[in-house]
């Protein structure tokens, strides 16, 4: 009964997301003008088993009004007719584990295949005995066995606005003296039908002297370009290149596998789109493609943001298909409602967290680099960031990490400078600070993935492009952007005057006393830094904000502790981790931490953000924008530090953020309900409650005083740097000053000097 009410509670939240129909002045380019239709495949099938009840109504609620479910239709020995993948059904229910001696072999378009098979069983069995399953491995498995196998009037039951009917196999069916299109001349009697798709020509030729076309759409699928349809013998490829004469006379559209359209290349990029759709609606054909899941890799022009690549196919200058298959239903919603047609709704709505790149756009380009801080820009981020690094020469300089091993090519021609540093990372690697910014420069830039060796890696033709950037250009660069302000994170400074002899302090000072930052108001100025005797140096100045890092994750910040924390700072950065609680990726709830902090006026930041599925939670629905709109909306952060600046803005400057519901908005991107999604599960198949983070304590929070410098070491062949412009340096010419590399860096090298 708690499970019940708790997924009736989901629903009602859920169904917030669905708004009416509007009509809409926008003129898309599918064949009738009107809205691309967003097909469920088995109801929302990214996150819970296909076809279950869970992911039909969850589907329902959280996707555009005029949606449409689909099932993927299987009969019973005595025709009752499934929703289930395929056929063969052991991968997606439990039915190898109820009848462990119940396969069987059959020829399916002229192939065996072994396996389990509805037509062996009847509906009895299956409905009273065997459960259903996730049939993608990679996605989460704790809702297997708990849900039954759903009819297709459990699916019509619930009315969805639209009801797809797919028949994959009806010839294999027709020799088991079972005909699909008895069932389904018997069911439409019952249930409103308004798609029936299949690839097989022959089924849809006898449907079309069936159904009430003014009702009821048929659609050919299209399988891959070499199989062979088992009608008619042709391949698919041969039958695309005849649609007026094979296809034409018998559906109103085909169901094609979104490659068909826009193909991509060798290298995981796209290529230009192919003339399907424009050949199929001049023959008066809509047009469905299908293949879209967020949870899988997709072309790298869309940088793991999925909904770039639903508006790649609704909105582009040259077509738009009439409708797109997917697994998770909600995103398809929202890429079509708010970011369709919505390139010049430039403003953020007023209040929003603060976007703040991380090194960036750190998953594009190589993180800190011009390009980077380029794309920054370009893609809406209001804050730009410096993690401020120190050559051995002293010159202050933007990168990620003091380690260049990473960020950089220096491992290998610099190999003999490595070294472990404890006080920095228990790793070996090479440190700026062993070498020249002569010697820097020398290297390349290096775009790395944050997720080690797996196959989840970022844009590899932007891997060594952009130049790196010294403190001052980042400086000159913001104040020519006129961006609303910077973030400056210094790191490890004790280390480096104790042991190095460099006072990283003084030079981030003097740089941004020198570029001015220090007395205007017009640009937020930003100090970062995990050291609260680092900010202490900072303290007086009115145009900085002072911030705190804190790293680690915690689960709670007791007034004592923030308390210290206000002595040396105005804000916070913080882990999503402390922020909200996960298991297993599912959401667990919220900590009180945000709370604590703004409570005493504290703002708060939080990192880092990523696109990537596999950093998200379940809740999210392995979208970027779902848990973006959670911190914003319910968090509230102050701002967010992300990899990826242009998803945070496309989100920020949507129509869909305002979830008030008398608010006159097409879709609303809810946040997530953080805990919701696993009370759906039994407590006793719930991963085992995880240990409370620790507390943030008081000596955790305040750091020794930084130590003295002793001898300063000298610049080495200052007077030689190379000059960094034309193609080395892409910031001075996007900031438009000219200067050469002498120009840029003399007040550093001044500091040097004098230091």
């Amino acid at each position: 009964m708690i499970r019940a009410l708790i997924f009736v509670s989901l629903f009602i939240h859920s169904t917030l997301a669905q708004k009416p129909s509007q009509s809409s002045p926008t003129k898309w380019q599918t064949l009738n003008g009107e809205q691309p239709l967003v097909i469920a495949r088995g109801g929302f099938s990214g996150l819970f088993p296909e076809s279950s009840s869970f992911a039909n109504q969850i589907a329902v609620s959280t996707s555009l009004s005029d949606m449409a479910v689909s099932c993927n239709l299987q009969l019973t020995k005595d025709g009752i007719g499934l929703c289930l993948p395929d056929i063969r059904i052991d991968n997606s229910t439990t039915i190898s584990s109820i009848y462990p001696k119940g396969q069987s072999t059959y020829k399916v378009n002229g192939q065996s295949v072994r396996g389990w098979f509805t037509v062996d069983y009847t509906s009895d069995q299956l409905l009273s005995n065997v459960t259903l399953m996730q049939n993608v491995y990679s996605r989460s498995n704790l809702f297997d066995g708990q849900l039954p196998i759903s009819t297709v009037e459990d699916v019509t039951g619930i009315k969805p606005p639209k009801f797809w009917l797919h028949v994959q196999y009806e010839r294999f069916y027709i020799e088991r003296k079972l005909s699909p299109a008895a069932y389904i001349d018997t069911a439409s009697k019952h249930m409103s039908i308004n798609y029936i798709s299949s690839p097989e020509i022959g089924f849809l030729k006898l449907m079309n002297s069936k159904v009430n076309k003014k009702k009821t759409k048929l659609v050919f699928q299209f399988l891959g370009l070499e199989d062979v349809e088992p009608t008619i013998n042709h391949k698919y490829k041969s039958i695309l290149q005849s649609l007026d004469s094979l296809v034409k006379p018998y559906v109103s559209g085909i169901l094609v596998p979104k490659e068909y359209i826009w193909p991509t290349n060798n290298d995981g990029y796209l290529d230009e789109p192919t003339t399907l759709v424009d050949d199929a609606h001049k023959l008066g054909l809509e047009v469905y493609a299908y293949g879209f899941a967020n949870d899988v890799p997709m072309s790298y022009d869309y940088n793991y943001d999925p909904t770039a690549e639903y508006t790649q196919f609704v909105d582009n200058s040259k077509f738009s298909v009439d409708g797109v298959l997917t697994d998770f239903p909600p995103t398809a919603s929202e890429a079509i409602a708010c970011f369709a047609h919505k390139k010049n709704e430039s403003k953020p709505k007023n209040g929003a967290s603060l976007i703040i790149s991380n090194n960036g756009a750190s998953g594009i380009y190589p993180g800190s680099s011009d390009l980077a801080y380029q794309r920054a820009v370009e893609d809406g981020a209001d804050i730009i960031d410096c993690s401020v690094q120190l050559s051995q020469d002293g010159v202050a300089f933007c990168l990620p990490s003091a380690d260049l091993a990473g960020d950089t090519t220096a491992m290998l021609p610099f190999i003999d400078r490595k070294t472990v540093i404890p006080e920095i990372q228990p790793e070996e690697g090479v440190f700026s600070f062993d070498l020249t910014w002569n010697e820097i420069q020398t290297l390349q830039s290096q775009l790395v993935s944050p997720f080690g060796n797996s196959s989840i890696i970022r844009n590899p033709a932007n891997k060594n492009k952009g130049s790196f950037v010294s403190l001052s250009e980042f400086l000159e660069f913001a104040k020519a952007k006129a961006v609303s302000g910077i973030l400056i994170n210094i790191e490890n400074a004790a280390y480096i005057a104790s042991n190095k002899n460099l006072d990283i302090v003084a030079k981030v000072a003097t740089a941004l006393t020198n570029a001015t930052f220090d007395k205007q108001s017009t640009q937020q100025v930003l100090i970062q830094s995990d050291d609260t005797s680092v900010l202490s140096k900072f303290k007086g100045i009115p145009a900085y904000k002072r911030v705190l890092k804190i790293k680690e994750k915690i689960g709670d910040a007791p007034k004592a502790s923030v308390d210290e924390i206000k002595k040396y700072a105005e804000a916070v950065t913080i882990p999503r981790s402390s922020i909200v609680k996960v298991n297993d990726f599912f959401t667990v709830g919220f900590t009180d931490v945000v709370k604590e902090m703004k409570a005493a006026n504290l703002s708060v930041y939080v990192y880092q953000f990523r696109n990537e599925y596999v950093s998200l939670a379940f809740d999210y629905f392995s979208d970027p924008i779902v848990e973006i709109a959670t911190y914003v909306q319910s968090v509230q952060a102050d701002g967010l530090i992300t990899d990826f600046p242009g998803t945070a803005s496309k989100y920020m400057r949507c129509p869909c953020t305002d979830t008030d519901p008398k608010a006159n908005i097409p879709y609303a991107i809810l946040p997530a309900e953080a805990g919701s999604l696993l009370s759906l599960i039994p407590p006793e198949i719930q991963p085992p409650a995880q240990a409370p983070a620790q507390p943030l304590e008081v000596k955790d929070v305040v750091d020794p005083p930084l130590p003295p410098l002793g001898k300063v070491n000298e610049p080495k062949d200052v007077e030689n740097l190379p000059q960094r412009g034309g193609s080395r340096s892409g910031l001075a010419n996007a900031a438009n000053v000219g200067l050469s590399l002498v120009a840029a860096i003399l007040p550093s090298l001044l500091l040097t000097f004098c230091s």
